[in-house]
């Protein structure tokens, strides 16, 4: 069982039918439903979302919830944070595929130093950080500046 030497704080649940080029997902909960349809730059119809765009969602999302956890430790307002997410769908040199991501982060209630550390701190607690780590190369900004 997955989970099984930690404690599980909480598990999502979908489901999906058609894989990327013609699927259907939905989550259990039923807020999500999703059309997922292969971009027209690899040679789709579009008109649908894809895993990348759902994968950049999700890591700028549970990224705000690591800055939020940051900024609660140093007494910081982060709460007005915004996150620009990239993930690009790359190949290995295996013949396989992996993905890369891009973090911008802007603090702007956070001095621009700060922010940095800010940014670096919660790039340890991220769950998707950890998840990826040592496999998948991300590259982040705070306010602008790299980090």
């Amino acid at each position: 069982t997955v989970g099984s030497l930690a404690k599980v704080v909480y598990t999502a649940k979908a489901h999906v039918t058609g894989g990327r080029a013609e699927g259907h997902g939905h989550s259990s909960a039923g807020a999500l439903e999703v059309e997922l349809r292969l971009p027209s730059e690899m040679g789709g119809e579009g008109g649908g979302t894809n895993p990348e765009q759902l994968f950049a969602v999700g890591y700028a999302a549970c990224f705000e919830g690591a800055l939020g956890v940051v900024g609660r430790r140093r007494k910081l307002e982060v709460g007005d944070a915004e996150i620009d997410s990239k993930v690009s769908l790359i190949t290995t040199e295996e013949r396989g595929f992996n993905v890369a991501v891009e973090l911008h982060v802007t603090l702007p209630s956070v001095a621009d130093e700060e922010a940095v550390e800010v940014v670096r701190e919660a790039h340890q607690v991220c769950p998707y950080s950890n998840a990826t780590r040592g496999n998948v190369e991300v590259v982040l900004t705070a306010n602008g500046a790299a980090v």
